[in-house]
C-alpha cells in the first residue's frame, strides 16, 4: 500500500502553476474558469518536463517515490500512461542516465521504454476538477502549490531502476534442477 497522497483536484494555486506553462496563461485560466472539466495541452520545458511511463510501471515508480523516496511532484494519468511531472531539463538528461544504466537492453515488459517530454514537446494535462468525463485524463497527485517540488533526472532514474528491480527479481543463481541428485555433505569425514 502506497503512502502517496490522495489528491485528485487541483487547488487554485495549482491551476495558476499549470496555466503558467501555457503559451497564453490568461486564456488558459479563462477557459478553466468557464469549463473546469476540460483537459488542456501545455508545452513542456520551461515550467516542467514530463516523464511518461506505461500505467502499471508508472504506478510502481510512483510507489517507490512515495514509499522509499522523497515523494513526487504532480502526477497524472492520460490514455493508459502515467505522466510524472519533473524538473525542467529532466527530459534532456534522463535518456543518457538510462543508457548508462543499460535501460531496456534486455527488453521485457518489466523494463518498458520511458518517454521524456521537454523543450519543444507538449502534453495534455487533466482538467482541474480531476475528471474529463471520458475518464482518459485524471490526476493521481494534483498540483496544490504555485511552486511544487519536481523530481530531477536522478530521482526519476532512482525510482525507475527500483521499480524495474522489484518487477523482475533477478537472481544470480540458476533455477534448481528438479531431477538433480542432492547429497548431504554436512557429514563428511
Amino acid at each position: 500500500m502506497s503512502s502517496a497522497p490522495n489528491v485528485t483536484r487541483v487547488t487554485s494555486d495549482g491551476v495558476d502553476w499549470l496555466a503558467s506553462a501555457a503559451t497564453y496563461p490568461r486564456s488558459t485560466l479563462a477557459l478553466w474558469e468557464e469549463r473546469p472539466d476540460v483537459p488542456v495541452v501545455v508545452p513542456c520545458g520551461t515550467v516542467f518536463d514530463v516523464v511518461s511511463a506505461p500505467a502499471i510501471f508508472g504506478r510502481r515508480m510512483l510507489d517507490r517515490l512515495w514509499d522509499d523516496g522523497p515523494g513526487s511532484g504532480p502526477v497524472a494519468m492520460f490514455r493508459g500512461r502515467v505522466l510524472l511531472f519533473a524538473a525542467p531539463g529532466t527530459a534532456q538528461r534522463l535518456p543518457s542516465l538510462l543508457a548508462w544504466e543499460e535501460w531496456g537492453s534486455n527488453r521485457t515488459e518489466a523494463v518498458p521504454p520511458l518517454l521524456c517530454h521537454g523543450t519543444g514537446d507538449a502534453v495534455t494535462v487533466p482538467a482541474p476538477t480531476g475528471d474529463d468525463g471520458a475518464g482518459t485524463a485524471r490526476w493521481l497527485v494534483a498540483p496544490d502549490t504555485r511552486h511544487p517540488w519536481l523530481p530531477g533526472p536522478e530521482v526519476v532514474l532512482w525510482a525507475a531502476v527500483r521499480a524495474a528491480r522489484a518487477a523482475v527479481r533477478i537472481s544470480i543463481f540458476p533455477p534448481a534442477d528438479q531431477d538433480a541428485k542432492v547429497y548431504d555433505v554436512s557429514r563428511r569425514r
